[in-house]
């Protein structure tokens, strides 16, 4: 990958979380400021990631692919940040996940040469920019989801119209009734199949895929869902084998959410098929982390799951978001300076640590502090009568579903575990 346009990229202060009055420089050198975020270095609301956290998580997961088998394409749009996806394939990451063609593009300028659109590609202008990379670039490999006749028949179109030499690639997506896109049923999924074998030599099918993170309940209850709906796509992949459907080459079984991947894996390595295939998992959320949501989603992966109590320490949250106690209006409440505009609020952000102006030791939030609500730049959060926080102290929120945290920061810094600035990541939402 080429990072050379973000290593460049000018900092200012028009730039969310960069300090007033300070002239332009490149963010590959925002380290040599030597900017520290508990000395005050730096104005906040301030999104900042650990670089230990980054380390501990991207080995992590390193370590439980090698046991499973798997590969990752981590899904892109969690981070939007070419600098991640490096440091991604750097860990061993077999590809990156994209959802919309505004992400493949990103990810194509900075030249991933293998992409996953775990989507539907439709549109005149996204099936017009695939298909011109397809043919500009023959090290391009790149796959899309398809649940529809339609569908299929209008990229087969394209790609003839086109005159392209290579097929597009796609896997079949199964669905399940009042989920997201993809086939419901089996008899649907074999007559799409029968169709993408029909536009050959203009698609090639490559493997099932599926979503599996939507489903609603009890904890035994999603897992019990998740369970049935993986044995679907298993089913569709015999069953297409059979009938010899797919294109050559090793077959391809994806799922792809950041609370079931030990489930996925262990589905499909154990599916039966009588010919190579590649599991093929998508976590994004792995390498951040949270501090709510996959956090307790993680918990239940490693009771499920022996190959991942196996390794010992799990996840950790690398994402954090500080601000500033800026009012205690009453003795049980205070604000402070973060709101909708710098946190994902899916679930209310968790306060972690604080600290004083002078002190550069921070100290763990007690019991009983508790955010209530965010406005678009106010924090509310609920405090006991003794708290002692006051106006002008820090505050480091741990946040939950990162993907809506980093879609509100253009610039985010890395820091040290003494909250040192060593380096930063660009986003491109």
């Amino acid at each position: 990958m080429d990072l050379r346009p973000i290593e460049s990229f000018l900092l200012d202060h028009r730039i969310k979380g960069v300090p007033g009055g300070i002239e332009p420089f490149p963010i590959s050198r925002i380290g040599e400021k030597h900017w520290n975020v508990l000395r005050e270095d730096l104005p906040l609301p301030l999104a900042i990631l650990k670089e230990s956290a980054l380390a501990h998580n991207g080995a992590w997961m390193r370590r439980f692919l090698g046991l499973s088998g798997a590969v990752i394409a981590p899904h892109g749009k969690t981070t939007m940040s070419p600098q991640l996806f490096a440091r991604q394939f750097a860990d061993g990451a077999w590809g990156i996940t994209v959802a919309t063609p505004q992400q493949l593009q990103v990810a194509r300028d900075f030249g991933v040469q293998r992409i996953v659109l775990a989507n539907q590609l439709v549109g005149r202008q996204a099936i017009r920019y695939v298909v011109s990379e397809l043919e500009r670039d023959p090290r391009f490999e790149f796959y899309c989801l398809v649940d529809s006749e339609a569908n299929a028949a209008a990229l087969a179109a394209a790609a003839r119209e086109a005159g392209l030499d290579r097929p597009i690639q796609m896997l079949l997506e199964g669905g399940y009734a009042g989920g997201r896109t993809g086939c419901r049923d089996l008899r649907t999924a074999l007559a799409l199949t029968r169709s993408v074998k029909r536009h050959e030599p203009y698609l090639a099918l490559r493997g099932v895929e599926g979503f599996e993170g939507l489903f609603a309940g009890s904890t035994p209850e999603k897992e019990a869902h998740v369970r049935r709906f993986l044995e679907f796509l298993v089913e569709i992949a015999i069953s297409a084998a059979r009938e010899q459907l797919f294109a050559p080459g090793p077959l391809i079984l994806s799922a792809g959410g950041s609370a079931f991947y030990d489930m996925v894996v262990a589905a499909f390595r154990d599916a039966g098929m009588d010919r190579e295939f590649l599991v093929l998992t998508r976590s994004g959320c792995y390498l951040t982390h949270d501090s709510v949501m996959y956090r307790e989603a993680f918990e239940s992966l490693r009771e499920r799951s022996p190959e991942a109590a196996s390794l010992g320490a799990g996840l950790q949250p690398a994402l954090e978001v500080w601000a500033y106690v800026q009012s205690r209006p009453e003795p049980e409440k205070i604000l402070l300076t973060i709101g909708k505009r710098d946190v994902s609020y899916d679930d209310m952000p968790v306060a972690l640590r604080w600290c004083r102006t002078g002190d550069l030791r921070p100290r763990a939030v007690s019991e009983g502090h508790v955010v209530t609500g965010l406005n678009d730049q106010h924090c509310h959060m609920s405090v006991p009568a003794d708290s002692l926080l006051q106006v002008g102290d820090m505050v480091g929120f741990g946040i939950s579903h990162p993907c809506l945290t980093f879609d509100k920061w253009q610039v985010i810094c890395v820091v040290d575990d003494n909250y040192t600035v060593t380096s930063g990541i660009r986003t491109f939402f």
